[in-house]
């Protein structure tokens, strides 16, 4: 952005119709606030009719654009010099398969504004992590974001702008875009319509003009009809025995060797684990099928992709255009292979190279986006997420996709020999998982991250320490164990994970990341400095307090008071019927989580609230609170450690372990908090 700036204001005679806003914000993880600020409260606000957020979770490959909200801003983007972007990254995101979000939102729930949201996603497993440094960028990235950036901005600012017809606000975009062949494509969803419904007549009428029915000896109850559905059971029966091949070995490597997450570091080493599994579950699959024709697969191919096509866009659905961009070639191919063949021979191998072509590339390109996107994920998606399971299915699926004329080709060799091919994959499959279980899922450029808490009860004056992991590969409990003998009470009982739910309030300071941890609790022997905690000004109390005894309410301004505490959170139950806060509260007796992130010297915050008080209650209400101490975050406060007091003296022998006895596999996020219960 401040590159921006300067080659903006020293271009000659560069004038901009159209203003520019540069927002340089913070607190986006603390769930968007410095976005939220500026969208509610800043003077430029209602002036802004189109937001371009520039994001990074990696540090390598090009700029993605995976949030469009508009067709002139897709049409805006297709002028940047190197666009990089598809309409399945787009509906990805936007269905909420992944758990995260950006400041985009903000822009588009409070301006109603449309825009793009551009963001560097390879190698990602160095985010929020202390790798995450300029000097682990990969050259060449930043100019590439840089240059998309620069164009869009002159582009937005001239005359020929968009930006005066972008009056109706955010709206869900009808337009397919993507990149293939070195070229940024963009057309309307009614466009998609026409072409892919063509494709499917297309298709229709190339399969029956080529249809040669089968000799008399190889009917079974014959015709068109019956012999597409084989084709077509053929094919169905293959995608299933991919995934269930590559899920077989996603199950032993995770459940019965103990191996999971063992291709976690290379991002396409999953590949080599899931893909030859994968292919012989497709293989061995059409085992079960008696004879078919390998004309009448290879037809039924063409037909499904063009179906697919057609009635995926009719569902307004862009990402269709995945299989429009297959079956189109496919059709070609099997007209191709009319007239260079005779009736009843085999497929042309010039046909299958044809048809072969795009489904290669195009799969290529998407199974490279989505395991950059998804493996790296993996690392940060919980304990309980069955992180091989979700790999191996993404492999059999894409793969599938990759491969389409697979099925069609196996089905010119006997059935004998196809039972022996099988040894093929088997034996890569084994190899495979042999050499895996030698892995091990991280190393010092690819971290396990892990988050530690020092916890001070200022209640009940209990000092602990917390230790969590957001991942499912083998080794966290050995390693809290470990820690705990080094750490903890010598004579206290191995710490084991404890449940976490919304009623587990030592983590509310990451809430609702929190969903994702498997945390520990650890006892710490008492320490002769550190028999008297620190006093902390940290409080939750109420004012202006008064109760309807008519209609059974109570109302209250409840009062947060946190000298040097930061990003402080309540956690209560309660049937709120008003409240100060944005969003109407649940209608139901519930459990609430209220989360606070001013800046630091911010020591006080409110909220006004209503609530139904139930039979035979007092009216009091438990608050759960916690914050983060601002002086003990290691090693954010390094050169401060003196004023964290045990926290940071813990920190600092904790991070000197894990470099020293697992040489620097482990990335720890090690935060001082300070907590408590109230009745207020």
């Amino acid at each position: 952005m401040l590159d921006c700036i300067r080659v903006l204001i020293n271009t000659p005679d560069w004038q901009p119709t159209h203003a520019i806003v540069f927002l340089f914000n913070n607190a986006e993880e603390s769930l968007q606030d410095g976005s939220h600020l500026y969208s509610n409260q800043h003077e430029t606000a209602s002036t802004v009719r189109a937001v371009i957020n520039l994001e990074a979770a990696g540090t390598t490959g090009p700029e993605l654009l995976f949030q469009a909200t508009s067709e002139q801003m897709i049409q805006a983007y297709s002028k940047v010099p190197r666009p990089f972007g598809t309409v399945v990254a787009n509906e990805i995101f936007s269905s909420g398969v992944l758990m995260s979000d950006t400041d985009f939102r903000q822009f588009e729930l409070y301006l109603n504004v449309t825009g793009l949201d551009m963001a560097v996603v390879g190698n990602s497993y160095l985010y929020h992590t202390r790798l995450d440094l300029v000097e682990n960028i990969e050259p060449g990235v930043a100019q590439h974001m840089a240059e998309n950036t620069l164009a869009l901005l002159k582009y937005l600012a001239s005359e020929e702008s968009p930006l005066p017809s972008l009056t109706e606000g955010y709206t869900k975009p009808t337009t397919v875009f993507y990149s293939i062949f070195g070229r940024f494509w963009v057309y309307s969803f009614h466009t998609a319509k026409l072409l892919y419904t063509a494709l499917f007549v297309a298709s229709c009428i190339v399969v029956k003009v080529t249809f040669v029915a089968p000799a008399p000896a190889l009917r079974q109850g014959g015709g068109f009809v019956s012999e597409t559905i084989r084709g077509l059971a053929a094919l169905g029966l293959g995608l299933l025995g991919a995934i269930v091949g590559a899920n077989v070995v996603a199950f032993a490597m995770s459940s019965v060797l103990n191996k999971g997450l063992s291709w976690f570091s290379v991002e396409f080493s999953c590949l080599a684990l899931f893909g030859p599994a994968a292919i012989g579950g497709a293989l061995a699959s059409q085992l079960l099928l008696g004879r078919v024709r390998e004309q009448t697969i290879f037809s039924s191919v063409v037909l499904l992709h063009g179906f697919l096509a057609c009635t995926i866009q009719f569902l307004n659905v862009g990402s269709s255009a995945v299989f429009f961009l297959s079956g189109a070639p496919l059709t070609l191919a099997l007209l191709v292979n009319s007239f260079v063949t005779n009736s009843g021979d085999d497929v042309s191998l010039i046909s299958y190279a044809i048809g072969q072509l795009v489904p290669l590339t195009v799969g290529a390109q998407m199974i490279c986006s989505v395991l950059d996107v998804f493996v790296p994920l993996t690392g940060r998606t919980g304990e309980k997420a069955p992180a091989d399971h979700i790999i191996a299915t993404i492999v059999a699926v894409i793969g599938t996709y990759c491969l389409p004329l697979m099925i069609s080709f196996v089905h010119r060799i006997p059935r004998r020999a196809l039972s022996r091919a099988l040894l093929v994959p088997a034996m890569v499959t084994a190899g495979a998982m042999a050499i895996f279980m030698m892995r091990e899922p991280f190393d010092p450029m690819h971290p396990k991250r892990f988050y530690a808490m020092y916890l001070e009860n200022i209640t009940s004056h209990e000092q602990h320490l917390h230790f969590a992991a957001a991942d499912s590969a083998p080794g966290f409990e050995l390693l809290v164990h470990d820690l705990a003998q080094s750490f903890g009470l010598p004579e206290a009982p191995l710490p084991q994970s404890i449940i976490m739910n919304d009623w587990n309030a030592d983590w509310d300071v990451v809430y609702p990341f929190s969903s994702f941890l498997t945390p520990y609790r650890v006892e710490l022997p008492e320490h002769p400095d550190f028999k008297t905690p620190p006093v902390h000004d940290f409080s939750v109390s109420a004012v202006n307090d008064s109760i309807d005894s008519a209609a059974g309410t109570r109302t209250f301004t409840l009062v947060v008071k946190h000298d040097d505490i930061i990003w402080t959170s309540v956690a209560f139950d309660a049937y709120v019927l008003k409240w100060s806060l944005d969003d109407n509260p649940p209608d139901e007796y519930a459990r609430h989580h209220i989360k606070e992130a001013s800046i630091y010297g911010h020591n006080v915050w409110t909220a006004d609230f209503t609530v139904k008080i139930p039979e035979g209650s007092d009216g009091k209400i438990k608050f759960n609170f916690v914050g983060v101490h601002e002086k003990a975050m290691w090693p954010a406060k390094k050169a401060q450690k003196e004023e964290g007091g045990r926290a940071m003296r813990l920190f600092e022998e904790i991070d000197n372990w894990l470099l020293n006895e697992r040489g620097g596999i482990y990335d720890a996020t090690l935060v001082g908090c300070v907590g408590g219960v109230s009745w207020v």
